[in-house]
C-alpha cells in the first residue's frame, strides 16, 4: 500500500457538492482506502477571472493502485460527474482531480507527472495539504512543505467555515 495525495477542485455546478461526491466516490473504489481529508478552501480562479471562485479540498489515501491505474480511476470520477475537458487550460469545470503525490515516488509519464508540476504555487493546494499531514511532509525534489508554505501566500484562499 502507497500514501497518495490527490487535489481536488471545482467551479461549476454546486460545487461543495461535487467535491463531495468525489471525496465518496474515491473511497469506494477498490483497493482504496481513505486516510484524511482536508476543510474545504475557497480561491479565485487560476487564468480567465470570468468564472466562479474554486472550491478546492485534498484528500489522502492508501492504495494499491499503480499512479496510472489511480489516474484513470480519477479520470473516470471526473467523467462521471460531468468533467468536459477543453483546450483552453484553467478554464471553469465541475471536476478536477489532480494526483499530487504518490508516495515519495518522482514519474515522468507523457500522462502523468508527480509531485504535480503547480504543487508548490498553488496555495490552494499547499494549505490544504498541511492540514492533513501528520508531520512536516517532504516533497520529492520539490523540499520541505513547512518551506513552500512560507514562500507561497494565501492568494485570496478562504477556509469554507
Amino acid at each position: 500500500m502507497i500514501e497518495v495525495y490527490i487535489g481536488l477542485g471545482s467551479n461549476l455546478q454546486q460545487p461543495k457538492q461535487q467535491i463531495k461526491q468525489a471525496r465518496l466516490a474515491i473511497a469506494k473504489q477498490k483497493n482504496i482506502k481513505e486516510a484524511g481529508f482536508s476543510s474545504l478552501y475557497t480561491s479565485p480562479p487560476m487564468g480567465s477571472q470570468d468564472q466562479p471562485d474554486y472550491v478546492n479540498a485534498v484528500m489522502k489515501i492508501v492504495t494499491s493502485l499503480s499512479a496510472i491505474k489511480l489516474l484513470r480511476v480519477l479520470q473516470s470520477i471526473e467523467h462521471q460527474q460531468g468533467r468536459v475537458r477543453k483546450a483552453e487550460q484553467w478554464s471553469a469545470r465541475t471536476l478536477d482531480l489532480d494526483l499530487l503525490l504518490y508516495g515519495d515516488q518522482q514519474i515522468e509519464h507523457p500522462d502523468l507527472i508527480v509531485p504535480h508540476v503547480g504543487l508548490t504555487e498553488r496555495a490552494f493546494v499547499l494549505y490544504p495539504l498541511q492540514e492533513i499531514t501528520q508531520t512536516d511532509l517532504h516533497i520529492p525534489s520539490k523540499g520541505m512543505l513547512k518551506h513552500l508554505l512560507a514562500q507561497c501566500p494565501l492568494k485570496g484562499l478562504e477556509k469554507v467555515v
